[in-house]
């Protein structure tokens, strides 16, 4: 990268105090551009800021950088605020994609939504989902009996999916992860790994009196009866980390138990 690519700098912050104040502290130092006239976005916070940051330049190309002002920060990098366009510059790119939800609900409308990390079906009341999956127009699974299931990205993969006993995948892997959620039939069905140019469909068996809720990142449409996810390769979004704590390595070591 050239030496001037990146002067002009965006800076978002959670609530959180300390984002805040550091957001504060590095304005001082390096300016404020507006989203629209910015080189780079650095986001200060925790993985939550971070997704929310992808999502709100979803379209507009920008790079973002994110610093860890948060709670757990597992996309992000170290708060430093000294050098922070040279930390800029020598930072590695990883680019990847959102998934496409398209949800219809019980009344026949369809809701659209894009995930950086997962899309969720998730039961609405105390009865279990009965749920039907199918993977490029074939039914893999009749009937799937649970509180829930996930698609998860690579990036996503180290989220909620982490949490549900999914796989951990490489940034680089052409996969997607389907997660069961607390599966009671078939109960030694854990999943499986997709292509990720699969087309995925679960229609919601029994939906009236067993209601599911379908979720793309931290958008929710209920009552839904059909749920087509898909990765939407024409949408590409830039991740920045310092050399040597990529997502990858991050990755590599927590199936290492760092």
């Amino acid at each position: 990268m050239s030496g001037t690519r990146f002067k002009r700098v965006a800076f978002v912050a959670s609530a959180a105090d300390d984002a805040v104040a550091a957001r504060a502290e590095l304005v001082a130092r390096y300016g404020d551009a507006p989203l629209s006239g910015a080189d780079v976005v650095v986001a200060l916070g925790g993985d939550g800021m971070m997704l929310q940051t992808l999502h709100d330049v979803m379209g507009l190309s920008l790079p973002i950088y994110g610093m860890n002002r948060g709670s757990v920060g597992f996309l992000m990098n170290e708060y430093r605020a000294d050098e922070l366009i040279e930390r800029l510059h020598a930072a590695e790119r990883t680019v990847i994609h959102p998934l496409t939800m398209r949800a219809r609900d019980r009344d026949g409308r369809v809701h659209v939504a894009k995930a950086i990390n997962e899309v969720q079906l998730w039961r609405q009341t105390f009865q279990a989902a009965k749920l039907r999956i199918e993977v490029d127009g074939t039914v893999r699974l009749p009937e799937l009996a649970c509180d829930g299931v996930l698609v998860a990205t690579p990036t996503g993969s180290t989220a909620y999916n982490l949490s549900a006993h999914g796989p951990l995948l490489p940034l680089a892997s052409p996969l997607l992860a389907l997660t069961p959620i607390s599966p009671f039939r078939p109960r030694r069905w854990r999943g499986a790994l997709l292509p990720d140019r699969a087309a995925v469909a679960i229609d919601v068996l029994e939906y009236e009196k067993r209601p599911v809720a379908a979720v793309a990142d931290n958008t929710e449409f209920r009552d839904v009866r059909r749920v087509e996810i898909a990765l939407d390769r024409k949408t590409s979004l830039t991740m920045l980390h310092d050399p040597g704590h990529g997502l990858d390595e991050r990755i590599l070591a927590e199936q290492f138990g760092w």
